[in-house]
């Protein structure tokens, strides 16, 4: 897989410059397409619009939309994520595309091998990674949409593909898929402007252990150009934990950090078990710690990138308390942090 490291290595410098100098004001907005199609309307102060236009008046200037492979009970296959990408776009979103590398959710618990990949070899993973990589970019690049960065897997401090590319047992196969992924963007994206690659680990506030993540990307030569990172504040410690942490990677890697995934409660949940909220699980609340969170993003030092993903302001269902629209999809006072005049 060294062949594979090369490549990439040699084609990683054509990502610089392709997010610009803005800090990225984002939303994961996965399940969006879905609700609208069963008839949810989101409004702002009263009006109904399209979810996507209403980002698009606060502020935010980018989505990030999952894939699947195959997916068992989620909508985010590759068609319906173009679609989605298609209308982001056309309203002038650029878009961070979240490769998850399964058939369901890819997260620190739960890195399943595809179903329709399961009895393959490792060398066969290998070359299946690269293959639909490299298929899904050609897919939205002809649609008008290739991505302007692309995560390789989701969450993936534990490595992905279970288990052959579990961690911490087994770090050259999880290179070896890594390297795949990389170099099916590269591939698949034609002449097409290269993404840029991102890395995301859900260790916002634990500087120990992003270090121990970085080095062992380093020593088995992953080139990437941003480090994503998960905070939410009742698993990933405080905000300070982050300021640290982001300075710390950006003084001793020189890498860009975006927090990929975050969210909070407007409502009262059982997030925090027990442990002090560190804002109130209000409405008010909510946007008081997405404006501490935007403080210390743009405060810390760094290159080109830097950003923040809210992860599925629309949603419903058991995660609709960390929505940024209430129950009535009622834009709630989050929305406004920001806004032009405000940030």
């Amino acid at each position: 897989m060294r062949i594979l490291a090369v490549l990439a290595a040699a084609l990683i410098f054509c990502a610089q410059g392709a997010v610009g100098q803005a800090v990225i004001a984002g939303a994961d907005v996965s399940y969006l397409r879905q609700m609208e199609s069963r008839g949810v309307v989101f409004k702002d102060a009263g009006v109904a619009e399209p979810g996507l236009q209403i980002l698009k008046d606060h502020g935010y200037t980018w989505v990030r939309l999952r894939v699947m492979v195959d997916p068992i009970s989620l909508p985010n296959t590759t068609e319906y994520t173009i679609a989605l990408a298609k209308d982001a776009k056309a309203r002038g979103f650029k878009f961070l595309l979240d490769f998850h590398y399964s058939d369901d959710w890819a997260d620190p618990g739960h890195q399943w091998v595809p179903r329709a990949w399961a009895k393959m070899s490792h060398a066969e993973l290998v070359n299946q990674t690269f293959v639909y990589t490299r298929d899904t970019i050609k897919a939205f690049r002809k649609a008008g949409v290739l991505p302007d960065m692309v995560q390789v897997g989701n969450e993936v401090t534990a490595g992905m593909m279970w288990p052959d590319g579990r961690l911490p047992a087994q770090w050259q196969n999880f290179a070896d898929l890594l390297l795949a992924g990389i170099h099916g963007v590269d591939k698949g994206r034609g002449w097409g402007k290269r993404p840029a690659i991102m890395i995301h680990i859900d260790k916002g506030g634990n500087q120990a252990a992003t270090k121990s993540f970085i080095d062992h990307l380093a020593q088995y030569h992953v080139p990437y150009d941003v480090l994503g990172q998960s905070f939410y504040p009742w698993w990933h410690g405080s905000l300070d934990d982050l300021r640290d942490n982001l300075a710390f990677v950006w003084n001793t890697y020189h890498k860009n950090v975006v927090v990929a995934e975050t969210a909070y409660d407007w409502r009262t949940g059982e997030d925090f078990k027990g442990k002090a909220a560190p804002f109130p699980q209000t409405p008010e609340g909510q946007r008081d710690f997405l404006a501490a969170l935007d403080r210390v993003v743009r405060e810390a030092p760094g290159g080109k990138v830097r950003g923040i993903f809210w992860w599925e302001p629309m949603a419903g269902g058991a995660i609709a308390k960390r929505a940024l629209f209430d129950d009535q999809h009622e834009a709630l006072p989050a929305i406004h942090v920001f806004d032009a005049e405000t940030y």
